[in-house]
């Protein structure tokens, strides 16, 4: 009964892997190139069908069947070069995408566990003589992206270095939550860090390629929030200067134009809501202040108020200049 079944199984993959070689095939000719009975053909595109599979037939001498479109995504096959082709492609969705780059990881996730060995060296000769000229933001390596997520999904600890940004490594072993992604290219690491007790937050362009899976954990209860955990820590909270800029839009409109590098949005009433900012300088922390392109004001500190009036002062000495020559 078990041998049967799987020669059902086999035999069903070869049936569609033919179907997709090509739009449209012969009921004979299908038939021959499978080995099968027309009888046992037919029986296999029922089976097809029953998996979600639509697969259309046209009667009589010239008659056949046609893989088609349906309602739902079935299960694909694909050669080796559909295979390559297709993880080459998400690699780059993770870093030139950012409203894909999520979901292009999670498929990698997918496709590396079914990935032979073979075409795994094709992927990464490919990755290797690839350069991009996107931008200067730091290029996160797709390998270490799939191995954390995938240690994210499977509650697996990882021990790895680190670079602070001060340049200091460590070494440290976490148990990770989430992958996050922000709108400047940046992927982020929450985890709770088993050394200090407590959630921290990792980029992951800082993380060495060299990582070590343990064992698995059961998860603790993550951040009451994690979307505003991440926004909080990579926004303000380890930066050496830090601001609140009351600004005049609602916080659902500011939300669309502000991305979450730089601060946390607070509502404040109807058309008022509170930006929470951090920098290494404090003109950077005005400079982002107006990213935001509307009226500001600042809340805090009162230290940043002359720098405020420096700014302005150099501003309007720009506006009057004539450019020369």
């Amino acid at each position: 009964m078990l041998l049967a079944m799987l020669d059902t199984s086999t035999r069903l993959l070869r049936l569609l892997a033919v179907l997709q070689s090509r739009g449209f095939w012969a009921g004979t000719a299908l038939a021959e190139r499978l080995g099968i009975t027309p009888r046992t053909l037919r029986r296999d595109i029922d089976r097809l069908r029953s998996l979600g599979y639509t697969v259309s037939a046209a009667a009589g001498p010239g008659g056949g069947y046609q893989l088609g479109q349906g309602t739902a995504l079935p299960p694909l096959l694909l050669d080796d070069d559909e295979a390559v082709a297709i993880v080459v492609s998400l690699r780059s969705a993770v870093d030139t995408f950012a409203g894909m780059s999520r979901t292009a990881v999670g498929a990698l996730v997918k496709l590396n566990q079914l990935l032979p060995a073979r075409l795994r060296k094709r992927v990464s000769a490919l990755h290797a003589v690839t350069v991009s000229v996107a931008g200067t933001t730091a290029i996160v390596n797709p390998n270490t992206l799939t191995t954390l997520a995938a240690a994210c999904r499977d509650h697996q600890q990882i021990t790895l270095r680190y670079q602070d940004r001060g340049g200091r490594v460590s070494t440290r072993t976490v148990e990770p939550l989430r992958l996050a992604h922000t709108g400047n290219r940046r992927w982020y690491l929450v985890a709770w860090d088993l050394s200090r007790e407590a959630w921290r937050t990792l980029r992951v362009d800082r993380i060495d390629e060299k990582l070590s899976l343990g064992a698995p954990f059961a998860p603790r209860p993550p951040p009451p929030d994690v979307e505003r955990y991440v926004a909080e820590s990579i926004s303000h909270a380890p930066y050496r200067h830090r601001a609140k800029f009351r600004l005049a839009a609602s916080a659902a409109a500011m939300a669309e134009r502000v991305p979450p590098w730089i601060g946390v949005l607070e509502p404040q009433d109807a058309e008022r809501c509170v930006l929470s900012t951090g920098a290494e300088t404090p003109e950077a922390l005005v400079f982002q202040a107006m990213l935001c392109g509307v009226e500001f004001e600042l809340m805090e500190p009162e230290s940043l108020r002359p720098h405020l009036r420096e700014i302005a002062a150099r501003l309007q000495r720009a506006a009057r200049l004539r450019a020369v020559g």
